[in-house]
């Protein structure tokens, strides 16, 4: 058996000997990557990466190489497997081979890398800027070509007239093509690139510059306004909007007035615009031309004196209940005297869009068909203004409040009297009244909520001395309930036990009656009887004030002290005092005893005179002595 472990063993130690002589056919010691001609070159340079890897291997065996080369720690795709074959060329270089570059070898399973090294190749190509026509005229577009011939991208593209960048575009290309509008009439433009690096971006220097002179197109519009730019509301005011004659009969030209945001005429090369002019029409008007591309314009002020004021809605804030009286009025406060009298406004006054009276003044009896939106309207000379819309409802007057209880009514405890009506405009105040003296006050503001008051009572007729009292419009709106009628509960009192016939003339086999009676207490009254050791015997409720129980036959066991309880809704548990009650033998009982006593009696006596006898009779015969 020991043979067998010595062996498999050795077998073991071998197999690992062997494998590890496998593995160590060859081992990379370090793995370095140079860069020529240095580091750091200028745009078209040749650079040529150079992995050096020092390996050690089995003398006899030349093992094979792999080389991986990598930028930006992403592959470059070149895998080389000569030992001669380790470099990676870089033709021309341009700032975008600028980067973080490393290589790798790998031999036998056994992978190395090197440390990384940056290239910087520095120098930007200066691109050229060609332009399809030198000549234009305002609202033509050029096309410009901006191009970098042996740059590599991605590249990011500038079309700049020195203030502003006109375009901007990104691209992997080395050219960009645009179409460009030129905004002013004199322009030089030019083109650059740039090239983003991770932490920087690197400028190209200008392309050469082209200066444009762009004839101008003539067309801004000359605004005129008649009958002047300071008028009152209400006059017809006319525009007139028109340009140079060389393009006025061109087809293409359009003319445009408008006013803020809105646009008034679309089309004035022909005619004016007339319109009659309102208050809140004052400000600029503009006069814009457009052909083809270009746009100019002209604007004026123009403002506009009021014929009148906004008409202002006066109407009751205050309270005004259901059966009121109620006026509302309609007044402005100033108008152009130079071109109305007074009397030339003209005013309506509408409900909800409804009109209710052509005046000034209106008089109402408020109601629910008076409750609405009321608006008040002025007119003269064609212009008609309108008041803000104001709400108008009438109050509702309170109505006849409720009083209920919350929970049994119990004498000389405390419970809560409610007070509400079903209909009333809000806040209300409830007063909680007895025998038409108020006890306390308190104010509501949700028609669902209902007044509460704390109270007591110490007999059952006081509950109907209780009243609540509702109002909301002082006391031409005070409103007084019913008064309170609920069941009151009185406590029990302290309850009598009577037994029948009284304890001492109990004797077995009679009937017992035992009576629970209480002085007061609201029925239902639950009356419960104990006896002998405390047992609860009966149980019952009855609607009157007493009770009773029966115990047919009786016997001395059922002899003890017997007690009673009552109670009822006010859970107010009252106990009896204790009756002693004791039952006593019958008198048959009695009169056995007393036979069987007498015959004992009699038997002890016939029993002691018969011994009296037996001894003295043998005293009598006792024989003498005999003679000497």
């Amino acid at each position: 058996m020991s043979t067998l472990w010595f062996t498999s063993l050795w077998h073991l130690l071998l197999f690992l000997f062997t494998s590890e002589e496998a593995c160590a056919e060859s081992v990379i010691k370090s793995v370095r990557l140079i860069v020529h001609p240095r580091d750091e070159v200028e745009r078209g340079t040749n650079v040529t990466l150079e992995c050096q890897a020092e390996v050690s291997h089995k003398e006899g065996s030349q093992p094979n190489h792999n080389y991986s080369f990598y930028k930006d720690f992403k592959s470059l795709n070149t895998d080389q497997t000569s030992s001669r074959d380790n470099f990676y060329s870089i033709p021309d270089a341009r700032m975008a081979h600028s980067g973080k570059y490393q290589c790798v070898v790998n031999t036998k399973g056994q992978k190395e890398q090197s440390s990384v090294k940056a290239l910087t190749v520095k120098g930007l190509q200066t691109p050229v800027l060609k332009v399809d026509k030198l000549k234009l005229r305002e609202g033509d577009d050029v096309t410009a070509v901006c191009t970098v011939e042996e740059e590599i991208g991605p590249l990011t593209f500038f079309f700049s007239d020195g203030s502003q960048d006109l375009y901007t575009e990104h691209t992997e290309s080395h050219k960009v093509e645009r179409q460009l509008v030129l905004p002013k009439a004199i322009m030089n433009i030019f083109c650059y690139y740039s090239f983003s690096f991770p932490s920087t971006i690197e400028r190209s220097n200008k392309s050469n510059v082209i200066r444009f002179d762009i004839q101008e197109v003539a067309i801004n519009p000359n605004i005129k306004v008649n009958p002047s730019t300071n008028i009152t509301e209400g006059d017809l005011i006319t525009f007139n909007c028109s340009v140079d004659t060389t393009y006025q009969r061109n087809s293409e030209l359009k003319i445009s007035l408008v006013h803020g945001h809105t646009l008034l005429s679309v089309n004035m090369t022909q005619t004016d615009y007339k319109m009659p002019i309102k208050a809140n029409e004052s400000g600029e008007y503009e006069c814009i031309s457009r052909l083809g591309r270009v746009s100019k314009s002209s604007a004026m002020n123009i403002t506009v004196k009021e014929l009148f004021s906004m008409p202002v809605l006066s109407i009751p804030q205050d309270k005004v209940f259901e059966g009121e009286n109620f006026t509302i009025s309609c007044q402005i406060n100033s108008f152009a005297k130079e071109r109305i009298q007074m009397d030339d406004i003209r005013y309506s006054i509408f409900q909800d869009n409804t009109p209710v009276i052509n005046g000034s003044i209106y008089n109402g009896t408020a109601g629910k068909a008076s409750n609405g939106k009321y608006i008040c309207v002025a007119e003269a000379k064609e212009i008609t203004k309108k008041s803000r819309s104001v709400l108008f409802e009438a109050k509702v007057l309170v109505s006849k409040p409720e009083i209920s209880v919350d929970g049994p009514v119990i004498i000389n405890e405390s419970f809560w009297i409610y007070c509400h009506s079903d209909n009333g405009s809000l806040p209300i105040i409830y007063s909680l009244k007895r025998n038409k003296i108020t006890l306390n006050r308190t104010e509501v503001s949700d028609l669902r909520e209902k007044a509460r008051f704390l109270a007591m009572i110490s007999t059952p007729s006081d509950i109907s001395s209780y009243m609540c009292e509702a109002e909301n419009n002082g006391q031409f709106s005070r409103k007084m309930s019913e008064r309170l009628h609920v069941p009151v509960i009185v406590p029990v009192g302290k309850p009598l036990l009577t037994v029948i016939p009284v304890p001492g003339n109990i004797e077995e086999g009679s009937d017992v009656t035992l009576i629970c009676n209480i002085a007061k207490g609201s029925p239902p009254i639950t009356f419960s009887f104990y006896g002998g050791s405390g047992t609860k015997i009966y149980h019952t409720t009855v609607q009157s004030n007493s009770s009773s129980y029966g115990l047919s036959a009786v016997k001395r066991q059922h002899s003890g002290n017997y007690y009673c309880e009552a109670n009822n809704q006010a859970d107010a548990l009252m106990r009896s005092d204790t009756v002693t009650v004791e039952v006593s033998l019958a008198n048959w009982k009695k009169a056995l005893i007393a036979v069987f006593c007498m015959l004992v009696v009699a038997l002890l006596v016939l029993f002691i005179v018969m011994r009296y006898k037996a001894k003295r009779g043998r005293e009598t015969y006792s024989p003498t002595a005999s003679p000497v």
